[in-house]
C-alpha cells in the first residue's frame, strides 16, 4: 500500500511539473508576438516588461529568459539616452547567461543573441567600440554557423551589420543584399509554431530586401 502510495504521489507530482512546465508558452508567445510586432516605443517597453515579468514566473524555463534577453537589445537599438541603451545590455546578458544555465550549454541561438548583443553594444558608441565588440560579433556568428549553418538569423545578422556599415568599410546594401537574401531561403523553412525554436527576423529581414532592391541601391 505505501509502495502504491508514493508511486501515486511521483506519478501526480509529475503530472503537475509537466503541466507547469507547459503553462509559460502561451503567455510567452502571446507577449513576445505583442513585443516583436509594434514599432510603438512604449507598448514595447511595456511588453518587455511582461516578458520580465513572465521570466521572473517561470525562471526554470530557458525560453523565458531567452525572449526577455532578446526584448532588451531590442530596446536598446530604439532607446536613445547612452546610459540606458547599456542598461537594457546589461539586463540582456544577465539573462543570456540564465539561458545558458538553464540549457547547460551554448548553442547557435545563443550565439546568435551573443552576437546580437555585442553588435548594439557597438551601436551605442560605434568609434569606441568596433573593436572590441565587432570582433565579438563576428566570433560569435562564426561559432553559430559552425553548430547550425542552417540558422537564419546568422545571415540576418550579417546583413543588417553590412546595411548600416559605409560602403567605404566594406558594407552598403549591395553588399548586405546577399545576405538577407540566404535568410530568406532559410526562413521559409521555419514555421514560427513553437516558442521553443525561436524564428524572429524573418519580417524584418524581408523589409531589409525591399530596401536594398530599391532604386536607391547604395
Amino acid at each position: 500500500m505505501t509502495r502504491f502510495i508514493l508511486l501515486l504521489a511521483t506519478a501526480a507530482f509529475a503530472y503537475v511539473n509537466c503541466a507547469a512546465q507547459q503553462d509559460f508558452k502561451p503567455a510567452l508567445q502571446k507577449t513576445f508576438i505583442a513585443f516583436d510586432t509594434t514599432q510603438n516605443m512604449p507598448v514595447k517597453v511595456e511588453q518587455s516588461n511582461k516578458l520580465a515579468l513572465i521570466a521572473k514566473k517561470w525562471p526554470d524555463n530557458w525560453e523565458t529568459h531567452y525572449y526577455n534577453a532578446y526584448s532588451k537589445a531590442q530596446l536598446s537599438y530604439m532607446e536613445t539616452k547612452e546610459e540606458k541603451r547599456d542598461a537594457y545590455l546589461d539586463e540582456a546578458e544577465q539573462e543570456l547567461e540564465e539561458v545558458i544555465t538553464q540549457l547547460k550549454t551554448e548553442n547557435d541561438e545563443t550565439h546568435v543573441l551573443s552576437a546580437m548583443i555585442a553588435n548594439a553594444r557597438l551601436a551605442v558608441k560605434p568609434m569606441n567600440r568596433w573593436q572590441k565588440y565587432g570582433k565579438l560579433f563576428d566570433e560569435h556568428l562564426a561559432k553559430a554557423k559552425e553548430l547550425n549553418a542552417e540558422n537564419p538569423r546568422i545571415y540576418y545578422l550579417n546583413g543588417t551589420s553590412k546595411f548600416f556599415t559605409p560602403k567605404a568599410f566594406g558594407g552598403g546594401k549591395k553588399n548586405a543584399l546577399p545576405y538577407f537574401e540566404k535568410a530568406q531561403g532559410l526562413y521559409a523553412k521555419e514555421t514560427g509554431n513553437d516558442i521553443s525554436k525561436p524564428s524572429w527576423g524573418k519580417e524584418a529581414n524581408a523589409y531589409f530586401i525591399e530596401q536594398c532592391k530599391g532604386e536607391d541601391k547604395e
